[in-house]
């Protein structure tokens, strides 16, 4: 397969799953834990806290696609492949969490999916030291965000917080993966970019 079919497929394939309902493997990490009951107000800052979440996700799981499409190494391109199934997971807890406080998914998905693998393709073809680097400052940056939202949770949400929780480890080892496999640390105005990006995705996110 060319690289144009293989841009084809798997955008395509992206775009399903952003469209579509993604699934789990693993069990639910909020298996099990009580629906405390919350307040109208607290409610909805929950599910935009976790709308914002699962856009992170939808994004991660683009560059992960664009990156893997250029990567000139196959343990890269496996390592990404894994890392983005883990994605689709988190796509998934993030889905059934915003469904049960009754809000929806950022309208705005599709678009961000598309910047993020057209990102991730000029990623990978720079070279895969570089490509891995920007996975590892990615997965930094999404902890720091689901630090942040666990603070800001309401206290009794225990089913958001255990979601963002196994999040939380799941993007610390992606980053230490992408270092172990050569990852070179970005340059400070890349880093500095990347979170402004990141804080218009987010402060959109939370109200559309």
């Amino acid at each position: 397969m060319n690289i144009i079919d293989r841009v084809i497929t798997e955008f395509d394939q992206g775009l399903r799953t952003v469209l579509a309902e993604a699934q789990s493997v693993r069990p639910f990490p909020d298996q099990g834990k009580a629906e405390n009951e919350m307040s109208a107000e607290e409610k909805r800052h929950a599910a935009a806290l976790m709308r914002i979440n699962h856009s992170g996700e939808v994004c991660a799981q683009a560059l992960y696609a664009g990156q893997a499409i250029t990567s000139r190494n196959v343990e890269t391109e496996t390592a990404l492949r894994h890392a983005a199934q883990e994605e689709t997971e988190h796509l998934a807890w993030c889905e059934k969490r915003i469904r049960e406080l009754g809000s929806h998914k950022s309208l705005l998905n599709p678009f961000w999916y598309a910047g993020s693998f057209t990102l991730g393709m000029v990623a990978g073809v720079l070279g895969d030291k570089w490509n891995l680097g920007f996975l590892a400052e990615t997965e930094k940056q999404v902890g720091k965000h689901i630090e942040d939202h666990l603070q800001r949770l309401p206290e009794q949400d225990e089913k958001s917080r255990a979601v963002l929780e196994q999040m939380a480890t799941d993007e610390a080892r992606h980053a230490d993966t992408a270092i172990k496999y050569g990852g070179a640390e970005l340059p400070l105005p890349v880093k500095m970019a990347m979170k402004l990006t990141s804080k218009v995705m987010t402060g959109t996110v939370y109200w559309v």
